[in-house]
C-alpha cells in the first residue's frame, strides 16, 4: 500500500512525478492517492472476513468530497459530527441507513435533520441528550435509534488532546452508569436502543490498548444482558494508529524508526476481533485517520534558508495554517525532498510564514541539505490536515489534487483572495 516511492531519487505518486503536480498546481498543495484510500478501504473490510459488521468511515479525518464518493463507492458507512458533515455524506453517497451521529454537542436542528433523513443511529452522550432526542424524535413523528457511548475510563496513551476514555473526558457516560441508563433508554417512547458504543482516542499503535477495551465492553455486554437489557450492536470506534514515522526508507534520507512496524487498521482488527465476537453483536467500526492519512501529502517549497548561529531554519511557503498538527499536537511527520541529490544530512527547523513562533512543521530534524526553491513532501498528511486549515494570517487554503496513475486532477480549488 505504498503510492509514494523514489524512483531515480525523484519522488512518485503513484506514477506521478510529485514535482510536475507543484508545477501545475502550485504550492502549497495537497495531493492524495487514489490507490492508497481504495487499498486501504479494502483491507479493513477484509480483516473481518464474514464476520457481521460495519465500517463507518470517520468524515472529521478527511470531509473532501471526492473522496467521500470514493470511499462510498467501497460500500462503506460514514459517521459524521455535524450537519454539515451529514449533508457533505449523503451528497457524496452514503445512503441514510448506513451513517451514524457522533459528538457531545448536536444541536437540535442537526439532530431533526438526522431523524428526518432516517440514519442508522445517534451515538448518545448524556442523558440530557437522550431526552432532548426522544423529545425532536416525537415532534418528527419518528423512532431515534440509539447506541449509549461509554466511557471505559481506559488510558489510551499520546496526546492528552486525543484522549477521548478517560474519566475526566468530556466523551460518554461511566460505563458503572450504563445499565441504569439504558434500562430508562429503554422506557422512551420515541427511542429504539440498539446497543453501546466506545472509542478510546486516536492515533493508539499498541494492539493491548485495543485489547483491554475489548475485554471491558465484552464484560459491559455480557452483564448487560445478565440484567435483562437488550444489546444487539457493539461500536467499538475507531483510533487505529497509523506509521508516520520511517514512512519512507531511501538511502540518501536520514533514517527514522517506526513506533511499530507493521502497523495497520487490519492487524488491530483483527487482534480484537476474537474477543468482540465472543458478544455475539453486531460488531461496527469508524476508521478515519487510517483510511486516508497515508493517502495524503502536503506539498511546499523552500522560500527561504536562514542560517543564526548553529541555528538552521528552514522556512517554507506552507505552515500552521495548512497543516496544524505538528503545532497543536506535537505530531511528527516525515519531511523529505521531492528530488534527493544524495546531500549532506542536517539538523532544521522547517518553519512557515505565519507570525507565530508555534508556526512549524518540524523541529530539531535532520533532513538533507535544502536550497531555496527546493520542493519537500509533508508525508502521511491526509487525516486532519486540509479540514483543519485556516485562513489566519489572511492566507488562502491550498488547493488538493487526487492522483489516479499518472495524471492528477483538482478536487478542490486553491482559494483566492476574493473568497477571504
Amino acid at each position: 500500500m505504498h503510492e509514494y516511492h523514489y524512483e531515480a531519487c525523484v519522488l512518485l505518486c503513484e506514477e506521478m512525478d510529485l514535482r510536475d503536480a507543484a508545477q501545475q498546481f502550485g504550492t502549497p498543495l495537497y495531493v492524495y492517492s487514489k490507490g492508497s484510500v481504495l487499498d486501504h478501504c479494502r483491507h479493513i473490510e477484509q480483516a473481518f472476513g464474514d464476520t457481521s459488521h460495519a465500517t463507518y468511515y470517520a468524515v472529521k479525518a478527511n470531509s473532501n468530497r471526492t473522496l467521500l464518493k470514493l470511499i462510498a463507492g467501497e460500500g462503506l458507512g460514514a459517521d459524521v459530527g455535524s450537519g454539515g458533515e451529514l449533508t457533505l455524506a449523503l451528497q457524496a453517497g452514503f445512503r441514510p441507513r448506513s451513517i451514524t451521529f457522533s459528538g457531545v454537542g448536536k444541536r437540535d436542528d442537526e439532530i431533526a435533520f438526522g431523524l428526518r433523513r432516517g440514519i442508522n443511529a445517534f451515538n448518545v452522550e448524556s442523558t440530557e441528550e437522550l431526552e432532548i432526542i426522544n423529545a425532536l424524535a416525537g415532534r418528527e413523528r419518528s423512532r431515534a435509534r440509539i447506541l449509549l457511548r461509554v466511557n471505559l475510563d481506559i488510558d489510551a496513551g499520546g496526546h492528552a488532546y486525543v484522549s477521548t476514555s478517560l474519566k475526566q473526558n468530556k466523551f460518554g457516560i461511566p460505563w458503572q452508569q450504563a445499565a441504569d441508563v439504558l434500562r430508562w433508554a429503554g422506557t422512551l417512547p420515541n427511542i429504539e436502543v440498539g446497543g453501546i458504543h466506545s472509542h478510546l482516542g486516536s492515533q493508539i499503535t499498541v494492539e493491548d490498548t485495543f485489547r483491554r477495551a475489548a475485554q471491558a465492553l465484552t464484560r459491559l455486554v455480557m452483564d448487560l444482558r445478565a440484567s435483562g437489557i437488550s444489546v444487539n450492536d457493539l461500536d467499538f470506534g475507531g483510533g487505529f494508529g497509523v506509521q508516520y514515522r520511517g514512512y519512507l526508507r531511501h538511502p540518501h534520507l536520514p533514517p527514522e524508526e517506526p513506533e511499530e512496524l507493521n502497523l495497520s487498521a487490519a492487524s488491530l482488527v483483527k487482534a480484537v476481533l476474537p474477543l468482540l465476537k465472543e458478544t455475539g453483536c453486531r460488531i461496527s467500526i469508524q476508521p478515519g485517520r487510517s483510511i486516508v492519512a497515508h493517502a495524503g501529502v502536503l506539498i511546499v517549497k523552500v522560500a527561504f534558508r536562514k542560517e543564526a548561529g548553529e541555528k538552521v531554519f528552514v522556512v517554507v511557503d506552507g505552515g500552521m495554517n495548512d497543516l496544524i498538527r505538528p503545532s497543536l499536537y506535537h505530531s511528527h511527520h516525515q519531511i523529505v525532498p521531492l528530488l534527493l541529490r544524495g546531500d549532506p544530512h542536517e539538523t532544521v527547523d522547517v518553519v512557515g510564514p505565519l507570525c507565530e513562533s508555534g508556526d512549524f512543521l518540524a523541529l530539531d530534524r535532520p533532513l538533507p541539505r535544502v536550497v531555496r526553491g527546493d520542493l519537500l513532501a509533508v508525508m502521511c498528511a491526509g487525516a486532519y490536515g486540509f479540514v483543519l486549515s485556516s485562513n489566519y494570517n489572511a492566507r488562502l487554503r491550498p488547493a488538493e489534487v487526487l492522483v489516479d496513475g499518472s495524471s492528477a486532477s483538482v478536487i478542490r480549488e486553491r482559494e483566492t483572495v476574493e473568497q477571504l
